[in-house]
């Protein structure tokens, strides 16, 4: 667990329509639900209300869940998702708020903006990937991104949920820890620069590792 190793996840590789995708992104917001993690991001947002006002963007948005409950919590901001995954049906109280971008995010960056999220997205890549996500956070005003926390226990509470979800989830949940983070690696590894950013990280033990930054 002292070396990051990111290996590719079966859930990226299968069609959105595919019945073990479907039943792994169950799994995925149940364990959402577990550890807290969007109700953390969205706490997180009331941090930077100003920010916030000229913009959410989330990137690698999944099936819209977070992005849902995003444009209902900030009825005032205009929220943009980013995923290779087409756009999925978004309820009709919400879907004027919402500007679904389909496509690969290094080829297509999103346009400047108030705030950039990320949930559990920034462990899929290393090296010069996750320098070009740093440089596109640099368009943007603050940081909410909530990772998989490079732990031993959390790995042994991804053991735990094995018997409760399908084999796509149960190989997915063990790679994303391993190609988690530990303290201090996010910022470095996007390559934050201290002069322009103030950052600050926590860790729980139901495994997730966060990074709050904000212009210095």
């Amino acid at each position: 667990m002292k070396h990051r190793r990111v290996v590719p996840e079966l859930l990226d590789h299968l069609p959105a329509d595919d019945p073990a995708a479907r039943r792994s992104r169950a799994d995925l917001r149940r364990i959402n639900f577990l550890m807290g993690n969007e109700r953390w991001v969205l706490r997180a947002l009331r941090r930077f209300p100003a920010a916030a006002s000229r913009g959410i963007t989330e990137l690698g948005a999944g099936d819209g869940a977070l992005v849902v409950k995003t444009a209902r919590a900030f009825p005032g901001c205009r929220v943009t998702a980013h995923d290779l995954a087409p756009h999925p049906e978004i309820p009709a109280d919400v879907a004027a708020h919402v500007d679904w971008r389909s496509g690969d995010v290094f080829h297509h960056p999103p346009a400047p903006g108030g705030v950039l999220v990320a949930n559990l997205f920034l462990h899929h890549f290393e090296g010069a990937a996750l320098r070009t996500l740093g440089g596109i956070c640099n368009d943007f005003e603050a940081l909410v991104f909530n990772e998989p926390d490079r732990a031993r226990l959390a790995l042994a509470l991804g053991y735990a949920l094995h018997p409760f979800v399908n084999r796509v989830t149960r190989h997915d949940m063990t790679v994303s820890i391993r190609g988690g983070f530990r303290h201090g690696e996010m910022p470095a590894m996007l390559g934050l620069d201290p002069a322009r950013w103030t950052w600050c990280e926590t860790s729980t033990w139901r495994g997730a590792r966060r990074m709050l930054a904000w212009r210095a």
